[in-house]
């Protein structure tokens, strides 16, 4: 079941940036990319803990700032050489709004 929660306008997160949510558990990074594409992904690099909200948006990938790791936005994986993965939420616009479907955050903070 999905749990759609509108959280911004588009407009408010910048290209090639990030806004972050915090939530009980954890803070979370939404990202918009250059093609207007929004991912929301836990804001902690799995090698240092680094926040990622923090770092460097190319194509549908994000660089940490701390030691350069490199992560898909859209599946939280580390790119080549890299090992390592965080956790993602869905996240959508309809209507110029941002929407992330937060329905597995209890299952992802354990």
């Amino acid at each position: 079941m999905s749990n759609w929660t509108d959280i911004a306008a588009l407009a408010d997160i910048p290209r090639l940036g990030a806004r972050v949510i915090k939530t009980d558990t954890m803070n979370i990074a939404v990202f918009r990319t250059s093609d207007d594409a929004v991912f929301a992904i836990k804001d902690e690099c799995p090698h240092k803990k680094g926040p990622l909200s923090q770092g460097i948006v190319h194509g549908h990938s994000v660089t940490c700032p701390l030691h350069n790791w490199k992560l898909d936005l859209a599946s939280g994986e580390a790119l080549g050489p890299d090992e390592g993965c965080t956790n993602t939420f869905p996240a959508k616009v309809e209507g110029g709004r941002v929407l992330i479907d937060f329905s597995n955050l209890v299952e992802q903070a354990a």
